[in-house]
């Protein structure tokens, strides 16, 4: 178990928490969706009750080393200033003398943001100097930016070397539940997998395969399922190399008894774009001219239907082309799915976080993780650089 803000005093101290305020911009710099600051407010709303200096850094897009404007912090310094009820100060750099200055000027229970940290190449090179720096800034680290937990950077790992380091309330919530359905889930455990790549998922059937009791299988990568079955899949997205490879998923799922569950019809059609013609098609007739971009009628039914026996879910990837309403059906049949569902119901983050909130199910699920890449290589067993490097308790 790792540490937490909770097993340490901040009366007094200065304490240097790493958030994830990688907001949309639009093209006037206005937020557009302000989920993840207000996802960090439970953790600063408790440093500025415990009459901490709060000194938070974030990256904001990937500005690669240099100063660019359009992906400066500061709209989310201002929309951070209407959402607490203290003075909120924005430092112009993340570190020397404006970040010094900055944190100078406030008192116990005000905050500073400091200015993007990926301004600095040595950010993302996890440079030792650049985490001392930042680390002079205060007494205390915190990490509260799962989205960012599996990066190894200065600001999530580096730091750690230099100060007591524990997790924020956000952090802690995914690692906690997160980590008991990977753990001792209730049964029965369900995963339900999407999204485009079977490269991006193999590591994560094959951590999963140990531990669901049941293993369903959408999206674009189903077609790399489907064509290990001997099916033809005509244009569909298909990863030729990993044919092999989930030939023997299929029987490794086989051997352990896990019920692994594929589409058994799609919607398809000749060209990706809304307002295109579709057909619903069986699994085993997809035409050669065109392609597979949602789960069909009959398999939103099944898997729906194996959805309501669980108790925890855990799902990552849409079902279909979300984005486009023509191929959104599937992923909003599971959706529905869940939401009607008295289990423990888990969103690993990316495009189902962000579909099941344009669906309006947000507030039915159990847990919408904030991290997508980050939450990928925790259901794939992986040990996150940016929590290992937190103090145990």
């Amino acid at each position: 178990m790792k540490k937490t803000i909770e097993d340490i005093d901040v009366a007094g101290k200065k304490v240097l928490v790493r958030v994830d305020f990688n907001v949309p911009l639009d093209e006037n710099g206005n937020i557009t969706d302000d989920t993840r600051i207000r996802a960090a407010l439970p953790t600063i709303q408790y440093l500025l009750d415990h009459n901490a200096k709060v000194i938070l850094m974030s990256h904001l897009g990937r500005p690669k080393g240099e100063v660019k404007p359009e992906f400066s912090l500061a709209p989310a310094a201002k929309r951070l200033g209407e959402l607490v009820d203290t003075k909120v100060v924005f430092a112009s750099d993340c570190v020397g003398a404006p970040a010094q200055d900055a944190v100078d000027s406030i008192a116990d229970g005000e905050i500073v943001l400091l200015e993007n940290l990926r301004f600095h190449k040595e950010e993302t090179k996890n440079d030792p100097g650049f985490a001392k720096q930042l680390a002079d800034l205060a007494d205390v680290y915190v990490n509260d930016a799962f989205g960012s937990a599996h990066r190894a950077h200065a600001s999530t790992a580096g730091v750690a070397d230099y100060l007591p380091a524990v997790a924020g309330f956000l952090i802690g919530k995914e690692l906690d539940i997160m980590g008991k359905a990977l753990e001792d889930p209730v049964r029965p455990f369900i995963a339900i997998l999407g999204g485009a790549k079977v490269s991006d998922k193999i590591g994560v059937i094959e951590n999963l395969l140990d531990k669901v009791d049941c293993l369903i299988i959408g999206g674009g990568m189903a077609n790399t399922f489907v064509r290990a079955q001997g099916f033809e899949v005509g244009k569909s997205l298909l990863d030729e190399e990993r044919i092999g490879l989930a030939a023997d998923l299929l029987e490794q799922a086989r051997k352990k008894g896990i019920k692994m569950m594929l589409p058994s019809d799609f919607i398809v059609a000749k060209e990706l774009k809304a307002g295109i013609p579709t057909s619903i098609v069986p699994v085993d007739a997809i035409p050669a001219d065109s392609m597979a971009l949602d789960i069909g009628p009959s398999s939103r039914i099944v898997f729906a239907n194996e959805v309501r026996t669980a108790k925890t879910v855990i799902w990552n990837g849409p079902m279909g082309v979300a984005e486009i309403p023509e191929f959104a059906g599937g992923t909003k049949a599971i959706a529905e799915a869940l939401a009607e569902t008295d289990a423990t119901t888990i969103i690993g983050g990316g495009d189902s976080a962000a579909a099941v909130k344009k669906l309006g199910y947000a507030d039915k699920m159990t847990h919408i993780s904030t991290g997508g890449g980050a939450s990928l290589e925790f259901l794939e067993g992986k040990e996150l650089p940016g929590v290992a490097a937190l103090n145990d308790k």
